[in-house]
């Protein structure tokens, strides 16, 4: 299984709009506007290997009409007890 966590920007005004759209891609866990960041939200997805993770990210995510970029952060697994 492959985690990324995605910053998204997108146009003023739209961010729970982005949000809810987000929320209703298969592989995004999780979608949340946050503040303190040049970013506005930031998702969760998972996706059973890589290719689908960034066919996500592309195909999904940054095809939707309000979303200006994108930063992605993929997940090293791997590290199972929880240290660093």
């Amino acid at each position: 299984m492959s985690t990324a966590y995605i910053l998204v920007s997108c146009e003023p005004g739209c961010e729970i709009a982005v949000v809810d759209e987000l929320r209703t891609l298969p592989s995004v866990v999780e979608a949340n506007r946050i503040y303190g960041s040049s970013y506005e939200i930031i998702v969760k997805v998972t996706a059973d290997d890589g290719n689908k993770l960034r066919d996500t990210i592309s195909r999904d995510i940054r095809r939707i009409e309000k979303v200006k970029s994108t930063q992605t952060m993929t997940v090293i697994e791997g590290n199972k007890g929880g240290h660093l």
